[in-house]
């Protein structure tokens, strides 16, 4: 039996998706999917066997055989591939461009499809990604669209960088995040757009609690539209 909604947050890279489906999924006594996350860990271990990222046996042989899972650890998700945490390795800008990309191969969205409906599907769960409202769980209760300006993403992204001991540039993350947005919004599978029902909220001049403020009303007031 499905205890609780589903909640789907959209937008593009940077816009703190992954710090508002926290604090969301905190609020509520969720269970926080980062579905981002696993890509990124897939992308890892493919970069890790110097795997080519087109179509064919070969990639198909690597999702057979991949292992991606999260456990939730005094309030904050690991994601490992097998046995291996890669919550920290996975971080880097150059994983996320190689995870927009591996992202856009059908076989590989086939499989995390699978994968982020099985962990979902029996709700009470928050799930962050670019598809989520419109593909994974088209159907899901309660839709958020978070988005902010490209420049403070490009500062958000490359204090995140700077506060886990990585060196980062800012004019190469704005340009690097400018390419991945044409690339998530572009590709011919499940590009990122925003789902028609979807609540839009601009995050660029707010704090993540006034986010998580606004989007905890609208979901009250979801609720009780729905009673």
């Amino acid at each position: 039996m499905k205890i609780g909604y589903v909640i789907a947050i959209d937008g593009p890279s940077g816009a703190g998706k992954s710090t508002l489906a926290r604090e969301l999924a905190r609020r509520l006594g969720y269970n926080f999917i980062d579905t981002g996350a696993m890509y990124r860990a897939a992308a890892l271990a493919a970069s890790r066997q110097g795997l080519p990222l087109v179509e064919g046996p070969e990639l198909r042989e690597f999702l057979r055989r991949l292992r991606i899972r999260q456990e939730t650890r005094s309030g904050s998700v690991h994601t490992l591939v097998g046995e291996e945490d890669v919550s920290e390795a996975i971080r880097t800008a150059e994983m996320g461009m190689k995870a927009s990309e591996i992202s856009a191969l059908p076989s590989v969205r086939e499989r995390m499809l699978v994968l982020q409906r099985e962990l979902g599907s029996g709700g009470g769960v928050v799930l962050e990604g670019r598809d989520i409202g419109t593909v994974v769980f088209p159907a899901a209760e309660i839709k958020f669209f978070l988005d902010a300006t490209v420049e403070e993403r490009a500062r958000r992204r490359y204090q995140e960088l700077r506060s886990n001991g990585y060196e980062g540039d800012l004019e190469q993350i704005l340009l690097e995040i400018r390419a991945r947005d044409r690339n998530d919004s572009t590709r011919a599978i499940a590009p990122l757009r925003c789902a028609a029902d979807a609540r839009v909220i601009d995050s660029t001049a707010k704090s993540v609690d006034e986010v998580a403020a606004e989007m905890m009303r609208a979901i009250a007031a979801g609720a009780e539209g729905k009673d």
